[in-house]
């Protein structure tokens, strides 16, 4: 490997922009900590972990139980 690279006439990737958008999104603790847990697991990290299971939930038609259930 050289020490120094020469990014002076690179170029950005085009496609860069369509490939990830970032979202602020609020999530509890609890289910940011079983993320975190599963992907230390899995050896990859958690919010990648969260994009893969959004991905299958969105691909497989999958859609949330919305029962909601009061909190004591």
């Amino acid at each position: 490997m050289r020490k120094n690279y020469d990014f002076s006439k690179g170029k950005k990737n085009p496609y860069a922009g369509r490939l990830k958008k970032q979202v602020t999104i609020r999530l509890e603790e609890a289910t940011v900590a079983y993320f975190k847990e599963l992907a230390d697991e899995l050896g990859i990290p958690y919010q990648t972990l969260i994009n893969l299971y959004l991905r299958d939930c969105a691909s497989s038609g999958r859609r949330p139980n919305l029962a909601w259930k009061p909190r004591n």
